[in-house]
């Protein structure tokens, strides 16, 4: 697909060829008056794609596509089909209340799928060839994770139920805590909240049923864990067997110990709950997740780490004979971390995706001869899903440039064809900045890649202020991702010229290159953002290196107040969005105790100088840059108080700053006003401190 500017260029020359040297200018001004510079607003309205489904017969495509409902302050989802050669694209269900998760039937004549159209979230389905669709499940509690069995009678899905109860019984104790005049809770271990939640007791278990509706089982009765595992996980934690008489799942059952484990395990259990759930992972004390069987159901294979405690740890393919194997890993020797698994038609190749220099690629893998043999499919931009039809590959793809579409190719990746194009007019009205990107000699002179982005309406004659863009995590990528709450794009098209460095412990660039980021959260990053905003200002002497800004959420907020103490002198000013002020402290006040014990090398009484020296606390007295600060009341990873601590600091201290709170955001900011705010706010805020 061209972008906006490649678009223009060519109307231009054609124009150019056939109007006088006036007309073509007259004509080249009319083109841009007709477009405008992107911002939130465009990147708010850009449909989105998501969760496509192959049929079963591999010639059509069921997505959901989301539109930004500005009134209603939220988004709405609608299922669409589109041939596989792009053809006959048309709108499957429409209901103002939603529909998601669209899995086929085992004959491809029908679409079940989520919906809260009847009041409640269940199961409904569709026939493909047209008509009304039909409820299937009648829950009193919410269902989510759909997945439907090989032979197609059967479906699995989860509900939240307390783990002695039955959906009705559940239903029946919330309603009754509902209407009791107390309020408070009492908790014996964590997790006390998650993510964005207070924990009451429920847990996620899977359910099955009958396609055609009828009782739910509950295959996890009496587990005390999570399936999907929260906050996270979704339908890909779970897969019938080929025979369809079992489900195997994901799951961390590791009682009290869940807020510092990540020990998350397949298990398998009979569908009609007979038997209780078998451990089929239990040698590995690490994650092991995503199980799918090959096509001809001989062989089952999951994404597993090694290291237990890291959250951030290298995704290695395991697969066995089914039953009863052993599991073997598959491409020992790649240096990157599979991210997903599609086995190919004959059950010899596994296409998967993985992060890979600031791009997610796609890639095939070999089983059998050559053995363990890794080939690239598509290399540049983010794929986020993809499957086999025939003798092509289906995927979904965006980058800095364009949301995600779907796209085909030969299985060697070549012969590249647009399957979607929904956003071509959107994309066409906004103009955008071209992204550049480079490497440098980091910490230790080590390579490190970063990205440009340069204004939308560029010229090379003029200097622009920066925007330095710094990722969250740690272990993380701004990579070649169209982003829809740190997109580079809504920055250049503000008049800023992009800049993002994925810095040490950033993924994508080998597991080494991730790790070292352990223990030394303010050492090695903060040298890499220094040399690679140096090395940018050396490359691109359009920009303005007495204008610069840095922002940063989550990592990149503690960062933020990191650079405020250790690199006072150097920025305009800044923006910290939900970043930590004290590390030791936040370690008791945030859930998944894991990360910080692992990133940090142990707890705060076992090594307090893993905390303190790279504390941002113990530097305050050193901060002098103005500071915008944005926090979610919501956010239980990384507390408001860390937000309104930062705040409180920078007033007493004098500094100009301000601070927007959010009361019903979480880690990220999701609903479109709220999204719109904030960048106004962010703009604002930079627009004050860097254009004279």
């Amino acid at each position: 697909m061209l972008g906006s500017s490649r678009r223009r260029a060519v109307v231009y020359s054609v124009l150019a060829s056939i109007l006088p040297l006036g007309g073509a200018c007259a004509a080249a001004r009319a083109a841009d008056a007709a477009t405008h510079p992107f911002s939130v607003h465009d990147m708010l309205a850009m449909e989105r794609i998501s969760d496509p489904q192959l049929s079963p017969d591999g010639k059509r495509i069921v997505f959901v596509r989301r539109v930004t409902d500005l009134e209603a302050n939220r988004g709405r989802t609608d299922l669409w089909l589109v041939n596989v050669d792009g053809s006959a694209m048309r709108r499957l269900t429409s209901d103002p209340a939603g529909d998601s998760e669209p899995r086929w039937s085992a004959d491809g004549k029908l679409v079940y799928f989520i919906s809260s159209r009847s009041g409640s979230t269940q199961v409904w389905r569709i026939a493909t060839d047209g008509g009304e669709a039909e409820q299937v499940t009648r829950e009193p509690l919410d269902v989510s994770s759909l997945v439907v069995s090989r032979d197609g009678t059967r479906l699995a899905c989860a509900m939240d139920v307390f783990p002695d109860l039955s959906p009705a019984e559940t239903r029946k104790r919330l309603d009754e805590t509902a209407a009791r005049k107390a309020t408070g809770r009492v908790y014996d271990r964590l997790f006390v909240r998650h993510w964005d939640s207070w924990k009451d007791g429920r847990r996620s278990h899977v359910f099955v049923l009958p396609s055609a509706g009828g009782p739910a089982v509950d295959v996890m009765k009496d587990m005390d864990a999570d399936c999907p595992p929260k906050p996270f996980g979704g339908a890909d934690d779970l897969a019938f067997t080929p025979d369809g008489s079992g489900i195997v799942f994901a799951a961390r059952d590791v009682g009290r110990e869940e807020a510092w484990s990540t020990d998350i395990d397949l298990y398998l259990v009979p569908i009609d709950g007979s038997a209780k759930p078998k451990c089929l992972t239990e040698s590995n004390q690490a994650v092991d997740t995503n199980p799918v069987f090959s096509p001809d159901g001989k062989r089952l294979a999951w994404r597993a780490m090694s290291r237990p405690g890291y959250e951030a740890d290298q995704y290695q393919i395991l697969f066995m004979d089914w039953p009863g194997g052993t599991g073997k890993p598959l491409a020992v020797n790649w240096n990157r971390s599979f991210e997903s698994i599609t086995w190919a038609p004959d059950a010899k190749t596994i296409f998967t995706t993985a992060e890979n220099l600031g791009q997610r690629s796609l890639y095939a893998v070999g089983l059998e001869q050559p053995a363990d043999k890794v080939t690239t499919v598509v290399e540049k931009g983010t794929v986020g899903w993809a499957d086999v039809a025939g003798d092509r590959v289906v995927y979904a793809m965006d980058h800095l440039r364009s949301p995600v579409e779907l796209y085909s190719a030969r299985l060697d990746g070549s012969d590249v064809r647009s399957i979607t194009q929904i956003n071509k007019e959107r994309l066409a009205a906004a103009r955008m900045g071209e992204p550049d990107q480079f490497t440098f000699p980091g910490w230790n002179d080590e390579p490190v890649y970063g990205y440009v982005v340069k204004p939308a309406d560029f010229d090379p004659s003029k200097r622009y202020p920066v925007a330095f863009l710094i990722h969250g995590g740690p272990q993380g990528s701004f990579g070649n991702h169209f982003h829809y709450r740190w997109n580079p794009q809504a920055y250049s098209g503000a008049g800023y010229a992009a800049v993002m460095i994925d810095f040490h412990g950033s993924t994508g660039y080998g597991q080494a290159f991730t790790d070292s980021i352990r223990g030394d959260w303010g050492g090695k990053p903060l040298v890499d953002l220094q040399k690679g905003l140096e090395a940018a200002l050396k490359r691109y002497p359009w920009l303005d290196g007495e204008r610069v800004a840095a922002l940063g959420a989550s990592y990149g907020g503690y960062m933020i107040n990191w650079i405020a103490g250790n690199w006072p002198d150097r920025f305009r000013c800044l923006v910290c969005h939900d970043g930590n002020l004290d590390e030791r402290m936040a370690y008791f006040d945030t859930e998944e105790l894991w990360f910080p014990e692992w990133d940090h090398q142990g707890t705060p009484w076992e090594n307090p100088e893993g905390y303190e020296k790279q504390n941002p606390l113990n530097f305050v007295k050193h901060w002098k840059t103005p500071m915008l600060v944005i926090h979610g009341a919501l956010d239980f990873r990384v507390v408001e108080t860390q937000g309104l601590s930062t705040f409180t600091a920078l007033q007493r201290r004098g500094i100009p700053s301000k601070l927007l709170h959010f009361p019903d955001e979480n880690h990220w900011v999701l609903k479109p006003a709220n999204s719109i705010l904030w960048h106004e706010t962010v703009l604002a805020w930079l627009d004050e401190w860097t254009k004279e």
